[in-house]
């Protein structure tokens, strides 16, 4: 039996096809799992559980399908999709985690983080971070009528695009060194929690890092997107393996 890992796929309206891919994903492959983790930005934008989304409603029904088969479904939220909540979860049939968490993957401790939170260098996504995730902002945000929503949604991602636009003009390496987990910020994380194997996403750059901290070897597995990719990490008792769709 196998564990699957997946994170952003930013689910969207505008492309179909990669709903289309996901729900075909959970039908097929993910019936057989031991366990299904959705680490963060199953949406590309996320603003209430009370948003009507046809695509949306058909992810819940397909993850609910797939928990009452028996497969073990659970979420972390992303940086798109926190305001992801219990009302959904129910709908979905999956358990949110926080962010971060460690598991038991086959007797090894593994932590599990969406990946956003080792970006360190990126002080002013930091800021908005500790801003948004607030409980009393949050309340304060869903209070709110939709239509006021939607606005400071379309608001923070045209920033966020302004953002990343500012750091291209200014040399792809320091958009590629801010927009990457801090090499500090990973060795510290593996330190606190005492385990060799970390599984995030976020960042977008699939791959499987082995590196030393201490005196002891760790491994830190990124996690791709769906924009082409269809990134899944399969987990089995003898190993890993880092796929595409």
């Amino acid at each position: 039996m196998t564990t699957l890992f997946i994170s952003d796929l930013h689910l969207d309206p505008a492309r179909p096809a990669i709903t289309e891919l996901f729900l075909r994903f959970l039908h097929d492959e993910a019936r057989g799992a031991d366990a299904l983790y959705i680490l963060g930005d199953l949406f590309e934008a996320w603003i209430g559980d009370d948003t009507p989304s046809p695509a949306a409603d058909a992810v819940a029904t397909a993850l609910h399908a797939l928990a009452g088969s028996g497969v073990p479904v659970l979420f972390m939220a992303g940086n798109r999709d926190f305001l992801v909540g219990e009302d959904y979860a129910r709908r979905a049939g999956f358990r949110i985690l926080p962010d971060p968490t460690v598991i038991d993957l086959y007797g090894r401790p593994t932590l599990l983080m969406h990946g956003d939170l080792l970006c360190t260098d990126d002080t002013a996504y930091q800021a908005f971070r500790a801003q948004t995730r607030d409980p009393a902002f949050i309340a304060q945000f869903l209070a709110q009528p939709l239509a006021a929503r939607v606005a400071f949604a379309q608001q923070a991602r045209a920033a966020s695009q302004a953002r990343q636009s500012e750091l291209k003009q200014d040399g792809s390496a320091q958009f590629e060194t801010v927009t990457d987990v801090a090499p500090a910020e990973v060795q510290a994380t593996f330190q606190r929690y005492g385990v060799d194997l970390m599984i995030h996403g976020h960042t977008h750059r699939p791959a499987i890092h082995t590196l030393a901290v201490g005196d002891a070897a760790r491994t830190r597995v990124v996690l791709g997107d769906w924009y082409e990719q269809g990134s899944v990490l399969r987990v089995d008792e003898d190993g890993m393996r880092l796929e595409s769709l």
